[in-house]
């Protein structure tokens, strides 16, 4: 499945990058995210607990950020495993542009499912995780106005 959208952020994009790699900023911004932790250059352990349909589960997701062009890109690859209710896997290119004192920031993201969560439907999965996508840009946008 592929997601694509674009944010305009209230901010410098100097402010925007710094924000996208604070793993407190993520963790805060995040749904259901309990915690992340920094475990190797550029590589995080996150736990998030996340509910897709009847399936919730909490997930032990390793994310590695590469291709990085700071401050205009990069890209984020991650699996996270839930257990019996299976598993995700996916990638995100993330890309800003300064867009007179805002940012403008694109996305376009690839995933995947496995076990019961592959059998709640691709429908309801893109949705969700469209969802948890709009929830973090959201909180994300009003994080780092208040910086």
């Amino acid at each position: 499945m592929i997601i694509e959208d674009e944010y305009k952020l209230p901010c410098d994009m100097a402010i925007v990058w710094q924000a996208l790699n604070d793993p407190e900023m993520l963790k805060l911004c995040i749904t259901g995210c309990e915690s992340i932790e920094l475990t190797g250059e550029n590589q995080y352990e996150c736990l998030i607990t996340a509910k897709y349909g009847p399936v919730k589960t909490r997930f032990k997701t390793t994310l590695f950020v590469t291709n990085i062009n700071a401050p205009y890109s990069y890209t984020l690859v991650g699996e996270g495993k839930g257990g019996a209710a299976g598993f995700g896997k996916g990638r995100a290119d993330v890309q800003l542009a300064q867009n007179g004192e805002d940012t403008l920031l694109r996305y376009r993201a690839e995933f995947s499912v496995g076990g019961k969560l592959a059998q709640v439907g691709s429908r309801l999965v893109a949705s969700t995780t469209k969802k948890l996508s709009n929830d973090f840009f959201s909180r994300f946008s009003e994080e780092i106005s208040r910086t």
